[in-house]
């Protein structure tokens, strides 16, 4: 039987956090974790959605979590946090065998987990926020357009208009040109995608009801990716946003955030901060930024989530 939205475990964090055990409802219910200051309130709330792959609600890479670096500090903040595990993750069964696209993947999830803070007494339900990461970034606009009712949403490291193939090729070309001894396998695998990427160019509508996977995706995934665009989507909407990048991130750069500022031109309620020592998981990295990074322990800078609390605190 599945547990109601509403059932909750709680588990204490500390003096200041306390941790509470939800479940996104839907077609496949999440687990999930609201992370509340403690004491009463009716609290500003944030609500993370992750990047590409099968996620979890720490957003664990490697030894780090920094889905729950976030949490615990912007609750210490005042400021509650629900983050939930990825369909991809939690029944990752339910996408064979069918086209499906990142509604599927992300948004029909996201906005479920806004309504359901919505509906929680510790929440103020005209002060949530979308916080969306890497790809959860480049879909936040898309997702605010279906919730005009957010009170602002945050792309951390998600500021980039390039369709993902692409990024992919891009991200493989650069890793090659760090790899040291493991260049010509890191080169066998991007020419495996430079192929993949080809074949997904190669889509039309027609290719729409395909189950067919290209990519680990069906042509109704890419098609669907390619009909959106980004920074369109947000000269639309009257949200406040505020972008996060990390210069030491070299899946979502600096040019590209340049990039997508440039096409954006000025907008009323943008904020951008940039920092320059922060990989994609805004943990301080050193060096030539490379995949090991992701191999050692970090916790997200303080200095971006205190950035974040004063941002939603002053909405």
């Amino acid at each position: 039987m599945i547990a109601p939205a509403f059932a909750v475990m709680v588990a204490l964090m500390g003096d200041t956090v306390t941790s509470v055990d939800v479940t996104i409802p839907g077609p496949v219910p999440l687990p999930a974790t609201l992370t509340l200051p403690t004491g009463g309130g009716k609290f500003a709330a944030v609500v993370i959605v992750h990047g590409s792959g099968p996620g979890d609600r720490h957003g664990t890479l490697g030894p780090n979590a920094p889905y729950d670096d976030l949490a615990r500090g912007l609750a210490e903040r005042g400021i509650a946090v629900l983050s939930y595990e990825k369909r991809t993750r939690v029944n990752p069964l339910s996408f064979l065998g069918r086209p499906f696209t990142v509604r599927d993947e992300v948004i029909d999830d996201a906005i479920a987990a806004i309504g359901l803070l919505r509906s929680r007494p510790e929440i103020n339900g005209d002060r949530v926020v979308l916080l969306g990461h890497s790809l959860g970034g480049f879909l936040a606009p898309r997702i605010a357009r279906e919730d005009p009712q957010l009170a602002g949403v945050i792309l951390w490291a998600g500021a980039f208009r390039e369709q993902l193939p692409e990024l992919m090729v891009r991200q493989l070309d650069y890793i090659a040109s760090v790899a040291g001894a493991d260049s010509s396998r890191v080169r066998a695998q991007r020419d495996q995608v430079g192929i993949m990427t080809r074949q997904i160019e190669g889509l039309t509508p027609a290719d729409s009801a395909s189950i067919a996977v290209v990519m680990g995706a069906p042509p109704a995934y890419w098609l669907d990716l390619r009909s959106y665009d980004p920074v369109a989507t947000l000269r639309e909407l009257a949200v406040p946003v505020l972008i996060q990048q990390g210069g030491m991130d070299y899946q979502v750069t600096y040019p590209m955030l340049d990039g997508f500022l440039a096409e954006l031109g000025p907008r009323e309620g943008l904020t951008v901060h940039r920092y320059d020592s922060l990989n994609h998981l805004f943990i301080a990295s050193e060096g030539i930024p490379r995949p090991a990074m992701y191999s050692m322990p970090g916790k997200v800078s303080d200095e971006v989530i205190a950035a974040i609390a004063a941002w939603v605190e002053a909405l």
